[in-house]
Parts: structure tokens; sequence; C-alpha cells
């Protein structure tokens, strides 16, 4: 009897290693897929509610600006009280939000260039020479270019550069 004493403890041995060896590997894959599952929530929402960008970050060096190059044009300026003509020469490069942005600008340039012909004859010399003149067109284009086309679509533009400013 003294054999079959010695076995039954061996037995019991390994049965509760193996039992310790199951909960152990059951413990590790339920906090692994408690992790999994706690990462994946904070992804989402993440992506639900994307952080606010801020005005002042560095744009990434890996996006390159999208620039679209406008013909000059040449404008007759309205009237002033004093009945002289004067014509405006001018020439634009529009820095828009991306690529698609630009496509649009493509698709429908007959159109934005007749809104901007219609915007640059309604100025005056004495406002486009005065302080800020310059700066207010600016926004004014960038205004005339981003409305609305047809079908709600809109023209993204971030900057307006000039090439040519030719009054006279």
């Amino acid at each position: 009897m003294s054999k079959q004493n010695q076995k039954a403890p061996k037995g019991g041995k390994k049965k509760l290693l193996l039992i310790i060896l199951a909960a152990l590997i059951t413990a590790g894959v339920v906090a692994a897929a408690g992790y999994t599952y706690i990462e994946l929530q904070s992804i989402k929402s993440q992506m639900d509610n994307p952080p606010e960008a801020k005005n002042d970050e560095v744009a990434p060096e890996n996006v390159m600006p999208v620039y679209v190059d406008m013909d000059t044009f040449t404008v007759s300026l309205k009237p002033e009280d004093d009945n002289s003509d004067h014509v405006l020469y001018i020439g634009l490069t529009l820095k828009m939000q991306d690529d698609a942005a630009k496509a649009l600008l493509e698709k429908y340039l007959p159109e934005v260039r007749s809104r901007l012909l219609v915007l640059f004859s309604q100025q005056t010399a004495n406002n486009l020479s005065a302080d800020g003149g310059k700066e207010k067109l600016t926004e004014e284009i960038k205004t005339v270019v981003s409305s609305p086309l047809t079908g709600q679509q809109k023209i993204m533009v971030t900057d307006v550069l000039f090439n040519a400013f030719i009054l006279r």
C-alpha cells in the first residue's frame, strides 16, 4: 500500500498544476481581451470626436500646398467722382485647401473668373490704393471664390497671392 499512497499525491499535484496553469492562461487571455477592447473604444471615440485643430499649429511638412495660377485680369474700374478712367491689371494665385478644391475650381473656372471680373470692376482706384485696400480685396476674393457653386459645392480658398498688381 505504500506504493499506492505515494502515487496518489503525485497525480494530485499534476492536476493542481494543470488547473493553476489553465487559470493563468485564462486570466492572461481575459486581460489581453480587456486591454484590446479598451484601446478599440478609445480609438473609436477619437475618430468620432476628432480634436479641434489649433490655428497656431504648423502644417505638417509632408502636406504640400495646392496652388492654382489664374490668368491675369485687365479690368476697367468703377469711375470715381472726378470721372477719370482707371484700369486694374491683376495676376492671382489661389492657395487651395486640398486637391479636391483645386479640381472643383478647374471644373468651374469660367464661372469663378466671371465672378472675379465682376468683383474687380466694382472696385475704385481710391479704395484699392488706400491703406488696407489690397487686404480687403483679398478677403473679398476669398468670399467670392468660396461662395457656393451649382449644387451647394464650395471651393475652399485659404489664401490669395498677388503676382501682378498695376493700377492706372
